[in-house]
């Protein structure tokens, strides 16, 4: 592999400029991909479409029956008003010329279809006793709309498959016709409802992803300044890795990979670890320009030696990513495709721009005639001298403190794994109680208004939660089906707490027959040619589907995903206790139902992610040493700091998302670089013929404050997070930046004793085995002697 990377080497140095004009017109490509890039927030992003349930839920519910609303709810000391109405009624005349409007509902409309059936006038009454009396004569038509006399709910009816643009349009004309309405000065009004929301949270996404990128930018100048100010230009690094995140947005608007609450987070990760190629390149053509002063000499061995190095941990960093798309959550794939991406990116902005970039400004920092002026007036020697009195004193403060907790962990091996195995099991025990949130209300900022306004108007009008029974059947006129649904509707509300309310078919259906359903499907065939389609369509579809829909309040915020799960297997035990009629089958969905499959992959599927990395790491250090000592050395303090993990995340009560649901595969893509990159100058130590203890002391003292310095930038980077609006992100961001310090820590602490313990053991059982060879051959010779 080295002669692979020495030829590059060659080719770079000999190439520079050609390389930076085409890393400029990628630049310009990546560029127009990212115009691309797509925000998505919707049901989508949780559940794979390929998933029975999901397309159960897309196919036969969504683009057949499901409708989405915007809610105008309107707030005053009495909304049984004729003026209210009158402006109720031009909001509803404006919002109904919208492109893709289904329906409204309102209570002026309502009031006018009572005055017509009653007077024969379509219209809104004059005074406002009219109105109340109206209102109050008619609750069953009222009462979901006008809860009391202080509020009242406009509703604006799209298609649930609407796509993302129309419903922006949609709202924002509602929201124009809101102040054209003309409602009475002392009215609150407010446009909320779950488009709004999810519209208000694609907006909030886009606009912190600006400020979490450079927030992570600047934390990067600080810790380079701190740690990386040994070498020349130590902010270089940092415009290297930003230009891999520029050809990584480039590469997710070209895949089709779209931008959602979790994929977000994986910037200011790829800053974080990017940056670390960067440094690796940098530092060693630091070292060699210094050691070898030969420009050309130092491009070639720095590629040779540390292209290979890095390349093996970027590919152990991407054998744990690649356990991501082994989750069902489509955002956490797609968090995975950002990550695989983004480190290839990030690893050839460092190896071609990077390494270019500083060997041109180490050829201009010779030409440069100041400099000249300045060596006559001061040794020439100086600024070097000065450079490695610095690098001296880094090595002395860093060093020192690495080596002499290298010889303290080994000293007291066996105390110091013991403990480390000890907290891990305790961790991966305090790991099974740890909640998981699958709320998206409780993944965004919890100020944002759309969601104050949303959490609102639910707790005045109730919840909107449901459950939604598909039933196909051969006659949507059989009067035995609509009787079951009538009868097991009655009987789920009354029995099951959760459920507040039933709708379908047959309440249009009893509402035109006088309170009662027929006996024969001719009858019922005439009651729905009365019936408006707008109003038909929503429960049934041609001859052979219906939908009955059960509202189960606040269902996801009161009883959770898990609740849902219980109560839809109650529904489904009832069904089989009261069986429908023959030749009906029936299909439990709904938005709610659909994050039941969330559970699942959160809870077992974050489990086998995170024992597939380690496979995939394991197997992958083994085909490229072929050594079981270097395969196993690097995996096992990461699998103790993900038990380690567990008991932070229950300490912290931190609960699983789909976001934290990936820290098992993160932990094992970026800690396994630093275990990597200590065995490969420990076994290179060692080839030169050091002891194992000699050989660990060296590698900590020369490599200890190069990988202190990358740990550092990479939990800078993560510290962006923290500062995220959203609470999944922040708090994801707490969980991370700890586990890479355990990461460092265990780098330190566990992986020295361990490598000499194992080493040292197998060098004495190597030891003993060409002893016995040797007295074998011995006696050999002296029976051949006899």
């Amino acid at each position: 592999m080295k002669n692979i990377f020495e030829k590059l080497g060659f080719f770079i140095q000999n190439n520079r400029f050609s390389v930076l004009l085409i890393a400029l017109l990628c630049i310009v490509i990546a560029t127009q991909g990212a115009q691309l890039i797509e925000m998505k927030s919707g049901t989508e992003t949780f559940v794979g479409k390929d998933s029975p349930l999901y397309q159960d839920y897309d196919h036969l519910y969504q683009k057949i029956f499901q409708t989405q609303s915007i809610v105008v709810m309107v707030e005053g000391n009495d909304v049984k008003s004729a003026d209210v109405m009158k402006s109720v009624d031009r909001l509803e005349h404006q919002v109904q010329a919208t492109d893709g409007v289904i329906e409204t509902t309102s209570p002026a409309s309502l009031i006018k279809m009572v005055n017509y059936q009653t007077t024969g006038k379509s219209e809104l009454p004059d005074t406002d006793e009219e109105v109340k009396a109206i209102i109050d004569g008619n609750p069953d038509i009222f009462g979901q709309i006008i809860p009391d006399n202080t509020h009242m709910v406009i509703s604006v009816v799209m298609a649930g498959s609407a796509s993302d643009k129309d419903q922006e349009d949609i709202l924002t004309a509602t929201e124009g016709a809101v102040k054209l309405a003309d409602f009475p000065p002392s009215y609150n009004i407010i446009v909320t409802g779950d488009p709004a929301f999810s519209i208000s949270m694609n907006k909030e996404m886009n606009s912190s992803m600006g400020i979490l990128l450079g927030l992570s930018a600047v934390f990067m100048v600080i810790v380079l300044l701190l740690v990386f100010r040994h070498v020349r230009w130590c902010l270089l690094p940092l415009p290297v890795v930003l230009l891999g995140i520029v050809y990584t947005f480039g590469a997710m608007g070209y895949l089709g990979i779209p931008m959602s609450m979790v994929s977000m987070s994986a910037f200011p990760i790829l800053i974080g670890v990017g940056i670390d190629y960067a440094i690796q390149f940098h530092n060693r053509l630091e070292e060699e320009l210094q050691e070898k002063g030969n420009k050309t000499t130092a491009v070639i061995e720095t590629v040779k030696h540390t292209g290979p190095a890095v390349l093996i941990a970027l590919a152990m960093t991407a054998l744990g990513f690649f356990s991501l798309f082994t989750s069902t959550v489509p955002m956490i794939q797609d968090f995975g495709k950002l990550l695989m991406i983004g480190i290839l990116m990030c690893y050839f902005a460092s190896i071609f721009v990077g390494v270019i970039t500083i060997s041109l400004f180490d050829e201009y920092s010779d030409k440069n005639p100041l400099r000249k002026v300045a060596s006559k007036i001061r040794p020439a020697n100086s600024e070097k001298k000065k450079k490695s009195e610095e690098g001296g004193e880094s090595d002395r403060l860093v060093g020192r403190i690495l080596r002499k907790t290298t010889n303290l962990t080994i000293k007291y091996d066996v105390i110091v794994l013991g403990i480390a195995c000890l907290l891990c099991f305790g961790g991966l025990y305090l790991d099974q109680s740890v909640p998981i949130e699958t709320d998206v209300q409780n993944f965004v900022p919890q100020d944002m208004p759309s969601l104050v306004d949303l959490r609102h108007m639910g707790d005045i009008m109730g919840g909107s939660d449901e459950l939604n029974l598909i039933i196909k059947v051969e006659d949507t006129t059989n009067p035995d089906v609509l009787k079951w649904i009538d009868q097991f509707s009655e009987h789920e509300v009354a029995s099951n707490s959760h459920i507040y309310s039933a709708s379908s078919i047959v309440d249009l259906v009893k509402e035109n027959n006088g309170g009662v359903i027929p006996d024969t499907s001719q009858e019922i065939k005439n009651i729905y040619s009365e019936i408006p389609d707008s109003q038909k369509d929503r429960y049934m579809y041609g001859k052979n589907m219906l939908l009955l829909n059960f509202n189960i309040g606040n269902a996801v915020a009161d009883i959770k995903v898990t609740g849902i799960k219980e109560l839809s297997n109650i529904v489904k035990q009832d069904m089989q206790w009261m069986p429908a009629p023959p030749g009906t089958s029936i299909t439990i969905t709904g938005n709610s139902v659909v994050f039941i499959e969330v559970i699942t992959a959160l809870t077992s599927g974050r489990i086998a992610m995170t024992f597939l990395g380690l496979i995939l790491v394991l197997g992958g250090l083994l085909i490229v040493y072929r050594d079981w000592v270097k395969a196993l050395v690097p995996i096992i303090p990461m699998l103790i700091v993900i038990g380690w993990s567990g008991g932070v995340m229950s300490s912290l009560n931190i609960s699983y998302t789909p976001l934290t649901a990936t820290l098992g595969a993160l932990i094992l893509g970026v800690g396994s670089e630093y275990a990597i990159l200590m065995m490969e100058r420990y076994f290179e130590e060692k080839d030169k013929g050091a002891s194992p203890l000699e050989a660990i002391q060296m590698t900590s003292s020369k490599i200890g404050s190069a990988i202190v310095a990358s740990g550092a930038t990479t939990v800078f980077g993560f510290m962006a997070l923290l500062a995220s609006p959203f609470p999944m992100i922040s708090d994801f961001g707490m969980v991370t930046v700890i586990d890479v310090l355990l990461a460092l820590l265990a780098t330190f602490v566990v992986f020295p004793p361990l490598i000499v313990t194992l080493d040292t053991w197998r060098d004495k059982r190597k030891g003993a085995r060409t002893a016995e060879k040797q007295t074998e051959t011995k006696k050999q010779i002296q029976g051949a002697e006899i």
